[in-house]
């Protein structure tokens, strides 16, 4: 059994990462994973959002975007739209370009036009969204929460349960 993890994050602009690790968390689409040396093979969709990874005593954490992650026995390697590391983010820019896509974005949700223009046009800003916001997280200064219910990755639907009763069926 493998004792350390290659992680490997590749980009559309290349190998952004390439380290030996102790252990890893990434953002799935299902919610955050852990891959530790001796992991079952899996492959994940991933959110944008953090991943952190242990190397010794010391924890480091970059953001990316949408994608892919394949773990194996002693391998995981990522397949993300975006990549970033703290020092390369500049939370000023970052807020400015963050309020400029929140307000094309109320534009959008309050529109009543349902073209597949503008739908393509609300995910499209909702991703940049996500990734603008992951970027502030990983700074150290995240932006108020926002609750964006139909998102394509957004948290699971909640199960109803046949067999339990609604308000309404109760007897009174």
């Amino acid at each position: 059994m493998a004792d350390k993890i290659e992680l490997e994050i590749v980009t559309p602009r290349g190998r952004a990462l390439a380290a030996t690790v102790d252990e890893v968390t990434a953002p799935s689409a299902q919610g955050e994973f852990g891959v530790l040396p001796g992991h079952l093979p899996v492959v994940a969709a991933l959110r944008t959002g953090i991943v952190q990874y242990r190397i010794g005593n010391e924890t480091k954490r970059v953001a990316v975007g949408t994608g892919f992650a394949e773990a194996g026995e002693n391998k995981l390697l990522i397949l993300a739209d975006e990549y970033a590391e703290k020092q390369k983010v500049d939370p000023v820019v970052v807020r400015k370009e963050l309020a400029e896509v929140q307000t094309k974005l109320e534009k959008v949700l309050s529109s009543i036009e349902t073209s597949q223009e503008v739908l393509s046009e609300k995910m499209a800003l909702i991703d940049k969204e996500n990734w603008l916001a992951a970027q502030l997280e990983l700074y150290g200064d995240p932006p108020p929460a926002t609750m964006r219910p139909f998102e394509e990755h957004g948290p699971p639907a909640p199960v109803h349960d046949e067999e339990t009763p609604k308000p309404d069926d109760e007897d009174a």
